[in-house]
């Protein structure tokens, strides 16, 4: 057991919360194992970080945005400096392979990089008038201070995907990291220290979601929200946000197809599924969690990837030999057993998995058998609810109409793909399908930083994330009119 303490960062200082309740940071590999405990943060301790952010900003925002850029790309520097010791933090916190851990971080610092680019195209327009002797223009200005709340399944990355564009644009903010992960967050925190964030600029407050996180989404000095997490308390903070009248980003659940047609590359299908499906055990947004098949291949593709599943390899996520961790705490695991259950009362076929993985040191951890389902049909709750954990269900379809029909059949649209050989199919996919990303013969898993990231329909509220439009959310816009006739005109045209 730890004696190490998680705190929050609050005015350019480390300080405990004032909750009475630390919370323990578990390895999820081995239960038995307290890596330390995050403090516990109150209503009170939020009001500090706002306060702090408050009085941030004035100066902040008057910062040439070139300045606040080459902040943001130090630390973009030093994540990639720092990739092997956090990625072996978020390893033991959070459960992931080693691989996927730093390669986390990475991916991270390579959006970090990009983003602090942007500080050199905060672009408005030049916009011709109607009037003579007019000139008129767009600016973009921060909102104030923003709220931050991220998840524990990417408690590097999205953490420094939402901070990044926050500073680029000028705002002050406070974050309020995943309870699950609180070393991570330190860390996250701790390199846009060292790389010149000026005090009060960022803040952080560990805890719980309820009361540190509501009571940042309540502040009155809060002017927007960035969340992602879960579709119910996604919504939930909407809501609230609407009800304030303050703007709420959100990306949230995802239920991803990969569509395989007759004529698609097999070996390569299945190897994206397995990647999708069991990768990062299935705790990822974009994760794959339906295979909807046509007949033609189906059986066939059901036997490469019970074959691909054997292969998995639970563990500890430092051991070489690990291919898959453990979720990431009791209540994560709880649900993914839950819907093994559900699964079972609907009368799927349990094709392999199923159950804890719990031979030898395994029975310390909270692993799962990679597991998969056939004879899904799109009515059941297993096949349009999130899982996220190492389930994948096969639903056969007769047809690429019907494919689509299925794919389509859900309330979330973040991710998918398909896989096939005919052009024809590609383009009506692209056309139809109802993601906001979609791949053709790739996972659904991945992207890339100078891209957008988010989803459709229940999934993504408010701009996408990553990419140009990173900034997008965290910025507003000023529109100037200046008349330079000498004299008075009156109003232009209204």
């Amino acid at each position: 057991m730890s004696d190490r303490v998680f705190l929050n960062y609050i005015n350019g200082e480390w300080v405990a919360g004032s909750g009475p309740q630390p919370i323990p940071d578990v390895n999820p590999a081995d239960t038995r194992e307290i890596l330390g405990y995050a403090t516990d943060s109150t209503e009170s301790d939020v009001n500090d970080a706002v306060a702090a952010a408050k009085h941030a900003f004035e100066s902040w925002r008057r910062t040439p945005a070139p300045v606040r850029g080459r902040v943001v790309a130090k630390a973009a520097a030093l994540f990639e400096e720092r990739a092997a010791e956090i990625g072996e933090v978020l390893c033991r916190e959070e459960g992931k392979i080693l691989a996927e851990a730093s390669g986390e971080v990475r991916k991270g610092a390579n959006i970090v990089e990009f983003i602090a680019g942007e500080a050199r195209r905060l672009n408005g327009q030049t916009i011709p008038s109607e009037l003579t002797d007019n000139f008129a223009y767009t600016v973009r200005v921060p909102h104030g201070v923003v709220g931050l709340i991220t998840p524990w399944n990417f408690p590097m990355a999205i953490p420094a995907w939402k901070i990044a564009p926050a500073l680029v644009t000028g705002n002050t903010i406070v974050l309020k990291g995943a309870e699950q992960t609180p070393w991570v967050t330190e860390l996250v925190v701790q390199a846009f220290v060292d790389a010149g964030v000026p005090p009060g600029v960022l803040n952080m407050v560990q805890g719980r979601g309820v009361p540190a996180g509501s009571s940042l989404v309540d502040h009155e000095d809060v002017a927007a929200i960035s969340f992602t997490g879960s579709t119910e308390v996604g919504h939930a903070i909407y809501a609230r946000g609407a009800a304030l009248g303050k703007p709420v980003q959100c990306e949230l659940g995802g239920k991803n197809p990969i569509i395989v047609l007759d004529d698609a590359d097999l070996q390569m299908a299945v190897a994206a599924t397995a990647k999708g499906a069991f990768g990062s055990t299935g705790q990822r947004c974009t994760a794959t969690s339906r295979a909807v098949v046509q007949k033609g291949v189906h059986d066939q593709f059901v036997e490469l990837l019970l074959e691909h599943a054997a292969r998995v390899v639970p563990g500890n996520g430092l051991s070489p030999s690990t291919t898959m961790g453990p979720s990431v705490d009791q209540d994560q695991f709880d649900k993914v057993h839950e819907y093994l259950e559900i699964g079972r009362s609907e009368g799927v076929e349990l094709r392999c998995g199923g159950g804890r993985a719990s031979t030898g040191e395994l029975s310390f951890g909270l692993f799962t058998e990679p597991t998969v389902w056939t004879g899904v049909t799109q009515e059941m709750r297993v096949a349009r609810e999130e899982i996220f954990g190492p389930v994948l269900s096969v639903i056969a379809v007769d047809d690429f109409e019907q494919a689509m029909a299925v794919a389509n059949n859900v309330e979330y649209g973040l991710t998918s793909s398909l896989y096939t050989q005919d052009l024809t199919k590609v383009f009506r996919y692209i056309e139809d399908i109802e993601t906001g990303m979609l791949h053709v013969n790739s996972p659904t898993i991945g992207g890339e930083a100078q891209l957008p990231f988010g989803g459709m329909k229940k999934t993504g509220i408010g701009p996408r994330e990553q990419g140009p439009t990173a900034i997008e959310f965290f910025s507003e816009w000023k529109t100037v009119y200046i008349d330079y006739t000498g004299g008075f005109r009156g109003g232009n045209l209204y």
